[in-house]
């Protein structure tokens, strides 16, 4: 059925309000797209009518072309755990840069990033560097097809592992001709998530093909669902039981703990991806696993694989990265970054509730996703109006409702944007009943 007439007058009348407070913004979209298809290079940031042009950024706080300026909540979609100007950084890239941009060359910062990751992650023998998640992804699914000498590739309902490793879907076609996506056309079969019967049942009658299971800890752009810890266990013991090599795609929950979900589970994969954050601010992605496995690198091999890319070992990436674990990627640091993200949710699920609001926030630690739980014609446009609102009382989150906390983010900060929130909800509240 279509959205409420209520619902899509109040979504009408916010976006008139946006558009009113925001020409510059507006005139830069429209210049953009002149030259970038839909004004953009990056799907996830675009808004409707048109996104906002940041200006600069500084601290937990950004702000656009029209003088805004909004307290951080999505931190770049969990990439931006650092906050906008991090003087530790500046200063360590600072160094870096009067050494050189670009080598074509090892430096001594690319093991000293490695031997930090190889540390933290237990299912990672050897690491190797690229300059996404999603090249990092490709990259693993890759090596374990070779190393199995298989070719299909397991991955769940809602996952995302990338730009072409995404919108996996239970009944959607498996190759290249989904709506809306592109993906890499590996024989994907698309599981259940939080099913081990369920995907032991696809994958039982071709299991001896079953290279990889892929897999992400908690469901990050499939809307921030937590992996049941008996689900991750199941898959460990059945890739064991086929001789499939299992991935734990951790790009964005390894910023739960110092080495990831796993260590927080107990749980060990064959292999790992990460990116993000650990290129210290810089285009970054790595895909690690046991020796067995990766030393299909090792030049000093005459049957060795070649893995190349310009960028992979940035002096300045290995440095920043480097300086992040280091001082500030800390145990405790995380920690609290994560207790943090907790009570947010914890105090947005109460706020909601108390209001008769129809939003829910799920979640690990410092990721979160707001739900909408009114008929399906009506999330969208709700979870909409409620962007709207927060944008306009100061505050940045994604449209579909992201939430991703960063180390400048304060419980000050909390409380207020629960109070936004509420506020924010109301104008749903009013629309739909």
């Amino acid at each position: 059925m279509p959205t409420s007439a209520s619902l899509a007058a109040a979504l009408d009348a916010a976006r008139e309000a946006y558009g009113a407070r925001n020409p510059n913004s507006l005139a830069a979209f429209k210049k953009a797209t002149n030259s970038l298809p839909g004004g953009g290079t990056r799907t996830t940031l675009i808004t409707l009518p048109f996104p906002l042009f940041i200006e600069s950024g500084a601290g937990a706080t950004v702000t656009d072309l029209d003088g805004h300026k909004y307290t951080d909540f999505l931190s770049d979609f969990t990439s931006g755990i650092y906050g906008k100007s991090n003087e530790i950084l500046r200063q360590a890239i600072t160094t870096a840069l009067a050494s050189g941009m670009q080598f074509g060359a090892h430096t001594t910062h690319e093991a000293r990033l490695a031997d930090h990751l190889t540390s933290r992650f237990p299912s990672m023998d050897l690491v190797r560097f690229a300059n996404s998640g999603t090249e990092a992804n490709l990259l693993a699914i890759t090596t374990a097809l070779k190393h199995t000498k298989r070719t299909k590739v397991v991955v769940f309902s809602g996952g995302y592992h990338g730009s072409l490793l995404a919108h996996f879907h239970a009944g959607e076609p498996a190759g290249n001709n989904v709506p809306g996506a592109l993906r890499v056309p590996f024989d994907f079969i698309i599981a259940p998530y939080n099913d081990v019967e369920g995907t032991k049942a696809l994958v039982g009658p071709v299991a001896n093909d079953v290279g990889v299971i892929l897999v992400e800890p908690m469901l990050g752009a499939g809307g921030c669902i937590p992996a049941d810890p008996a689900f991750l266990l199941g898959l460990r013991d059945y890739t064991k039981e086929i001789g499939a090599v299992l991935i734990f795609d951790e790009v964005q929950t390894s910023r739960l703990a110092p080495g990831g979900r796993q260590t927080l589970l107990g749980i060990t994969p064959d292999m790992t991806t990460v990116g993000k954050f650990f290129g210290g601010g810089f285009a970054f992605g790595a895909f690690g696993g046991k020796e067995e496995i990766m030393s299909i690198f090792d030049v000093r091999r005459p049957d060795h694989v070649n893995h190349g890319g310009t960028f992979n070992n940035s002096p300045l990436t290995m440095v920043a990265g480097s300086t992040a674990i280091e001082q500030i990627l800390t145990a405790e640091r995380m920690a609290d970054l994560n207790d943090r993200g907790d009570r947010l949710r914890e105090k947005l699920n109460s706020a909601f509730g108390g209001a008769g609001a129809p939003f829910v926030a799920t979640g690990l630690g410092s990721i979160i996703q707001i739900h909408c739980h009114l008929a399906k014609d009506d999330v969208l446009p709700a979870l909409e109006l409620l962007y709207f609102g927060m944008l306009e009382r100061g505050f940045w989150l994604a449209q579909r409702g992201t939430l991703a906390l960063n180390f400048e983010i304060t419980d000050k900060d909390v409380d207020e944007f629960v109070e936004a929130a509420v506020e924010s909800a109301a104008a749903v509240v009013k629309a739909s009943t």
